[in-house]
C-alpha cells in the first residue's frame, strides 16, 4: 500500500502517519523501484496498534515503550494509563459541574447562604443597585478572606432580623446620593458606631472580615469596594471607622499588616 492507502486503511490521515514516523513509533518502509514507500502487513499492524493506543488516551510519548514492552510491563503500563484517564475524567466532570453552576453565577461564586441573603435584601427595602454592589463586595470578600466569609454571613443573617440595624444600613446606602459635606453624614456615622458598640455580635460584621496577612489592604478593598474617593458614602464609612477605633475596636488602617 501507498502511504495514502495505509492511512485510509488504519483510519488516520497521511499527516498523522508521517507524525508517527517522525516520533519513531512506526518505521518508514523502504522505497520501491518506482520511488514510493510501500506499506506491508508489518507496518500496517504497527500503525493499527499505535492508532489504537493513541485513541485510548495513551500519550504518544508512552506508546513506543508500551509496544516494545513484554506482556507484564504492557499490562502495568495500561493500568497506569487507566489511572491517568480516570483522574482526567474526574477533572472534566468537576469542570462540567462548575460550568453548570456558573449558569447560576451568584451560587457558584458565593454559595447558597449568600444567595439567600441577597434574595432577602429587596424585601427589606434595599434598592437593586445596593444589592448588586453588595454582591460584588461579597465576591471580593470571599476571594480575599475566605476563612472568615461564612462567619460573616452568619452574623449578618442575625443582624438582618434587627430592624434598627436594617434601618441604619439602608440609611448608609441612601447616603451615597448625599453631598460629601451633608451634616447628616456625621449623625449617621455616630448612630452606626454607637449601634455596633452596643451590639457586639453585629460589630463582628465589621471586624470579622479581617485577613491574617495584608490586613489593611484586604480590609480596605472589601469595606470600601465601589466607593468614589471623597464621596458621602466614603466619608460616612471613614467616620464610622474612626469612631470605632477611638472606642478601642481594631479596624485595620491602609498601612496595617
Amino acid at each position: 500500500m501507498t502511504i495514502g492507502q495505509a492511512a485510509a486503511f488504519v483510519g488516520v490521515t497521511v499527516k498523522t502517519v508521517r507524525h508517527y514516523h517522525k516520533l519513531g513509533l512506526v518505521a518508514e518502509p523502504e522505497r520501491d523501484s518506482s520511488g514510493f514507500r510501500r506499506y506491508g502487513s508489518a507496518e500496517l499492524l504497527r500503525l493499527v496498534r499505535v492508532r489504537t493506543l493513541a485513541a485510548a488516551g495513551v500519550p504518544l510519548a508512552e506508546v513506543g515503550p508500551m509496544l516494545d514492552a513484554d506482556t507484564t510491563s504492557f499490562a502495568a503500563a495500561l493500568a497506569d494509563v487507566d489511572r491517568q484517564l480516570t483522574a482526567r475524567i474526574e477533572e472534566l466532570i468537576a469542570r462540567r459541574d462548575m460550568l453548570h453552576m456558573l449558569a447560576d453565577g451568584d451560587r457558584a461564586l458565593l454559595g447558597d447562604r449568600a444567595v439567600a441573603l441577597l434574595e432577602r435584601m429587596p424585601g427589606l427595602g434595599f434598592p437593586a443597585d445596593e444589592v448588586a454592589a453588595t454582591r460584588e463586595g461579597w465576591v471580593l470578600a470571599k476571594a480575599l478572606v475566605p476563612e472568615g466569609f461564612e462567619d460573616y454571613l452568619a452574623h449578618l443573617e442575625h443582624a438582618l432580623d434587627d430592624p434598627r440595624y436594617v434601618a441604619l444600613i439602608r440609611g448608609a446606602a441612601e447616603a451615597a446620593a448625599w453631598q460629601p459635606d451633608d451634616p447628616r453624614i456625621d449623625e449617621l456615622a455616630t448612630a452606626m458606631a454607637e449601634h455596633y458598640l452596643a451590639n457586639p455580635a453585629q460589630l463582628k460584621i465589621v471586624t470579622g472580615m479581617q485577613a491574617r496577612t495584608e490586613a489593611g489592604t484586604r480590609y480596605h478593598l472589601i469595606a470600601h469596594h465601589g466607593e468614589q474617593q471623597g464621596s458621602a458614602a466614603a466619608r460616612a464609612l471613614a467616620l464610622v471607622e474612626t469612631k470605632l477605633r477611638s472606642a478601642g475596636v481594631r479596624i485595620p488602617g491602609p498601612d496595617s499588616h
